[in-house]
């Protein structure tokens, strides 16, 4: 093989990393304000459920990537489906803000958690929407990789109708993605146990990974309201990520720090 070749893959391999790596904060944004509401046990299983699903749904969508990049409507139900993640648990929130506080002697934290629990959805019900989330993640993390890894020159041969070389930069990435979510999803649920503010933001990003989405959707030949290189583009990428940190810094710099309370109880 060039070593100009080897160059390029792994210049495109490390750039791919960083990318999953961002995308994959996303998902475990989702994965820690979807499991919040459960106690600390069922807490566990959950996120290991989602990071399993995470891993299973990657893997799938990169074995269908052909089809992927055909099926228009995949896009737009994954895109549907974060609107409706974003808006809908906002509206809780903004429910939940609306209601007054009452205080209670002695129980606290179990009054917390049961008022949390009560809110939200059963175990299994929290583990299927997680996984629907999965779903609409590994769109946008498969196909963000397929627009950067299918531009390398073909090595090897074919492999489920996608060019072997370039196939194992995205099975790489991917795989690599998934391994940072898992550190990035604990991380997660305890930041957002101290920062609680940090909630809103969250789901924010929910609807803004939905109007990537959205925005591949609409870019899609079968659909051509937009051009067809604009996902892909620079000035999309910055509009993209410049809007995401915006939400990230004004979630940070406007939510009250609850201290280190989850992490003093676990030690007990």
């Amino acid at each position: 093989m060039d070593f100009a070749i080897i160059l390029e893959y792994a210049w495109v391999l490390v750039v791919l990393i960083v990318l999953e790596g961002l995308l994959a904060a996303d998902n475990a944004v989702v994965l820690a304000v979807m499991v919040k509401h459960l106690d600390r046990k069922r807490r566990k299983k959950a996120l290991f459920y989602g990071l399993l699903g995470a891993f299973v749904f990657r893997m799938i969508a990169i074995l269908l990537l052909v089809w992927l990049v055909q099926w228009w409507w995949m896009q737009a139900l994954g895109a549907l489906y974060l609107f409706y993640v974003s808006i809908s648990h906002l509206y809780k929130l903004w429910q939940g803000n609306k209601e007054p506080e009452e205080p209670t002697a002695g129980t606290e934290g179990i009054a917390v958690d049961a008022a949390k629990e009560k809110k939200g959805s059963g175990f299994w019900f929290t583990v299927f929407k997680v996984e629907l989330a999965d779903i609409a993640f590994a769109i946008d993390s498969i196909l963000a990789a397929a627009a950067i890894a299918l531009a390398l020159p073909e090595v090897g041969g074919d492999f489920f109708g996608v060019n072997a070389g370039q196939y194992t930069v995205m099975l790489i990435g991917g795989l690599i993605g998934v391994i940072i979510m898992r550190f990035f999803a604990t991380w997660f649920v305890e930041l957002l146990n101290r920062k609680p503010g940090l909630e809103v933001a969250a789901f924010i990003i929910v609807g803004w990974v939905g109007v990537k989405l959205a925005v591949l959707t609409l870019a899609h030949d079968a659909i051509a309201v937009i051009p067809h290189d604009f996902p892909h583009s620079g000035t999309w990428k910055l509009i993209f990520w410049a809007v995401m940190v915006i939400i990230i810094a004004a979630g940070w710099f406007l939510s009250n720090d609850h201290g280190h309370g989850e992490k003093v109880e676990s030690n007990h």
